[in-house]
């Protein structure tokens, strides 16, 4: 499936790949490789809720950014509560940018391999085979209660947006 002029690179619009998925969606699953070259597929993520931080390339000022964020509120929600960022930068880049810009509290993958994230989540820009900027809030029974795909690719998501729904779920999860 292709979709033309949901997201833009300095106003060009670009071509998205990959399933469209939607708030009430049941979270697709997908693979990804973790720093170490290991496969970690989304089963093995578990049934707690999960802020998905997805970024075109670390090394980038937004991107940069956009990590450095969810890596300070990670420390706001409950441990239980797993905030992750999925590029496809290679495991090396990425470890070697964590280290550098101390991204120590997320979680950080690459789709780089197979794309499957990308494709699942219907955010692999064709043109460019990067992912487009985007957040994915999914709850512990594995439905998207949040998401937003960036309509600009040098802009950024909205963080307070997003961070106001996992804090939701984390608030409805403790009513239980």
């Amino acid at each position: 499936m292709e979709r033309i002029g949901v997201v833009t690179f300095k106003g060009a619009p670009l071509t998205l790949i990959g399933a469209e998925v939607k708030t009430g969606d049941k979270a697709p699953a997908f693979t990804v490789i973790d720093r170490d070259l290991r496969e970690v597929g989304y089963k093995d993520l578990g049934r707690v809720p999960k802020l998905i931080s997805v970024t075109p390339s670390l090394d980038t000022p937004v991107c940069d950014a956009q990590a450095r964020r969810f890596n300070v509120e990670a420390a706001k929600l409950p441990a239980e509560f797993q905030i992750m960022n999925i590029s496809m930068d290679l495991p090396f880049a990425i470890g070697r940018f964590c280290a550098t810009s101390g991204i120590d509290r997320i979680k950080t993958y690459s789709d780089y391999r197979h794309a499957y994230f990308g494709m699942a989540y219907g955010v692999m820009i064709k043109e460019l085979r990067l992912l487009a900027r985007s957040v994915f809030v999914i709850d512990s029974h594995d439905v998207i209660r949040y998401m937003e795909i960036a309509p600009e690719e040098t802009k950024g998501v909205d963080f307070d947006a997003a961070l106001d729904a996992a804090l939701r779920l984390v608030s409805a999860a403790g009513r239980m």
